[in-house]
């Protein structure tokens, strides 16, 4: 690996509000465990859809982990991320407001934004006109709440921002938050992503055949679809030098990363545009394709998306891929915080020494050539170097990279 310019920059905390669990440890221990996050749809009336199961979070009690903003003046999505990056903070050794953290970005990944109040909104308006809409839900619809309500949890003093770019948008927010931190504009970055489960999403779904009947299989024959999810994912990211003089524990380090914007077709996704994302990130991280060991691909479960995913990781690793699991096939598809939970799972990957599992893989779609591993149990493992995929409609790809700290 090249020495890259700028400083070195660590995985210090996770966050993890999901469908698996709350926090880091709960959604690592659930992988660990190939358990399922999926059940009935419960945040909206599914009645009138042929497929009603979702990856939704429960038990989430925004009060229990949002100390310093009041949850009812934010949207679901900007409670879920202001929460993991609330835990991210924490589990990195950093209280509210630490010096740390005074001039620390809040980088966020969204599809949807602040969705389920959108959707009320239209209701609204629908039943009676504009003077049924009010001034409270206006306020609290806006996008950039997301990053907002992570920054003001946490009191922090440098840029919030918020990027669109769909399914891949949480690799986005990561590579912002690294380019901060590495070249000196920000000491620390609080990055991720959030998405709230919505009609619309799954309606919009629904109508492209794209949802499983039950479960998601990704690289499986009988693969069927996605299946809907919500949650937030966050990374705490600072300089590898200041976290190793503090003391602090590293996940890992975060290598570089890499995008493409094919725009090819509105919503199927291109094997040469994945192909050269990945050596893009390849070449930013300063890594070759043997120096990976696992890939935690964006493996939605779609006919489309893993035979198209496979094809372009043959085209950069050849014969002999590393192995390549999906953790949609026990999360769903978390929508802008898809990658985000890949950048965790990753994480732990490194730092707790085992694969994530595609836990739905009863039998490996064999047109996905020789060699494919979708790791179907969680296992041991030590890759020095994982790569996470996240893939978007209209071509939006992004790749990051981590790796063991070595000296």
């Amino acid at each position: 690996m090249r020495e890259q310019g700028g400083r070195r920059v660590a995985v210090t905390g996770m966050g993890a509000v999901s469908s698996l669990g709350l926090g880091a440890r709960a959604f690592t221990a659930a992988l660990r465990e190939g358990r399922s996050g999926i059940g009935p749809i419960r945040q909206f009336d599914p009645e009138g859809f042929e497929r009603t199961r979702a990856g939704e979070v429960a038990g989430f009690r925004p009060h229990e982990h949002l100390k310093r903003i009041t949850p009812e003046e934010w949207g679901r999505s900007g409670r879920f991320a202001a929460a993991a990056a609330a835990m991210a903070a924490a589990d990195a050794g950093l209280a509210p407001e630490a010096p740390a953290l005074r001039d620390a970005a809040s980088c966020f990944g969204t599809t949807n934004g602040e969705s389920q109040i959108m959707e009320d909104l239209a209701a609204r308006a629908l039943e009676g006109g504009a003077p049924a809409l009010g001034s409270g839900g206006a306020a609290r619809a806006d996008a950039g709440g997301i990053a907002a309500a992570a920054a003001a949890e946490l009191g922090l003093g440098g840029e919030a921002v918020v990027f669109g770019t769909a399914c891949a948008a949480g690799n986005y927010a990561i590579a912002h938050g690294y380019d901060l931190v590495r070249s000196g504009e920000a000491d620390a970055a609080v990055c991720g992503g959030a998405d709230a489960s919505n009609r619309a999403t799954h309606a919009g779904f629904h109508r492209l055949g794209a949802l499983a009947e039950e479960v998601p299989r990704p690289f499986d024959t009988h693969r069927d679809g996605i299946v809907t999810a919500e949650g937030g994912a966050a990374l705490l990211l600072e300089p590898l030098e200041d976290a190793l003089a503090r003391g602090a524990r590293v996940y890992a380090e975060v290598l570089g990363y890499g995008m493409t914007c094919d725009a090819v077709h509105m919503t199927n996704p291109d094997a040469d545009s994945i192909a050269a994302c990945v050596r893009l990130a390849h070449a930013d991280a300063g890594v070759r394709p043997e120096d990976v060991g696992y890939i935690c691909a964006h493996g939605t479960g779609t006919r489309a998306n893993d035979s198209t995913e496979t094809a372009a990781v043959r085209a950069v690793f050849g014969d002999r891929p590393p192995p390549m699991s999906s953790i949609k096939s026990m999360l769903g598809h978390t929508m802008g915080a898809a990658a985000a939970f890949g950048a965790v799972a990753s994480c732990a990957a490194l730092h707790e020494g085992f694969l994530p599992p595609t836990a739905t893989v009863r039998e490996v779609d064999p047109e996905l050539g020789p060699g494919a591993d979708p790791v179907p149990q969680a296992r041991p493992g030590r890759p020095r170097v994982v790569e996470n995929h996240g893939f978007a409609f209209g071509g939006n790809n992004a790749i990051t990279l981590f790796g063991e700290v070595r000296p």
